[in-house]
């Protein structure tokens, strides 16, 4: 959910994929109890040699640290569940996959561009595992390739183990 408390879901990405995933709603924003509404938020780096921080726009309130924990948990939650892909929020400062803008300060307004503080712990903790984002997944070509490398992930992970040990499914 947005900060402004709407949305931009992406019907056709959706109904499409939704034909045969199941979908997992997480918003790392409202989990990490920013709310909504709330402040807008986006990356900033620091002068201090390139650190990347997830910060307010009006107050600066440091998100990143928070954001960072409860990323970890989460992901490591949807590694035990067997996740197959990921569908991120295009330029999100939390769940942007690439070309999130990062603030670099300094009077000419200059942007540098990066991955959301979500984003970057799923791609560190998941490597290989098959992300997208909605703007993306509009074009039918990208949204089937896409499709293809989660069939193809799911595959050639092994099974969750039920308990007693034997495979699950």
């Amino acid at each position: 959910m947005r900060y402004d408390g709407g949305h931009k879901l992406e019907a056709v990405v959706v109904s499409e994929l939704g034909r045969v995933v199941e979908w997992i709603s997480v918003c790392p924003e409202v989990e990490i109890g920013m709310g909504v509404p709330r402040e807008p938020i986006q990356l900033r780096r620091l002068q201090d040699g390139g650190h990347v921080r997830l910060v307010g726009v009006r107050s600066g309130a440091d998100w990143t640290e928070r954001m960072r924990a409860w990323s970890m948990e989460r992901v490591r939650e949807l590694q035990a569940m067997g996740l197959c892909g990921y569908v991120l929020k295009a330029r999100s400062p939390s769940c942007g996959p690439r070309d999130v803008p990062i603030d670099v300060g300094g009077s000419d307004d200059r942007m540098d561009s990066g991955r959301g503080r979500f984003a970057d712990v799923l791609v560190e903790l998941m490597p290989g595992l098959p992300i997208g984002d909605e703007e993306h997944l509009r074009d039918t070509a990208v949204r089937d390739g896409f499709l293809a490398q989660v069939i193809s992930y799911a595959g050639l992970r092994p099974r969750p183990q039920a308990p007693g040990g034997r495979s699950a499914g």
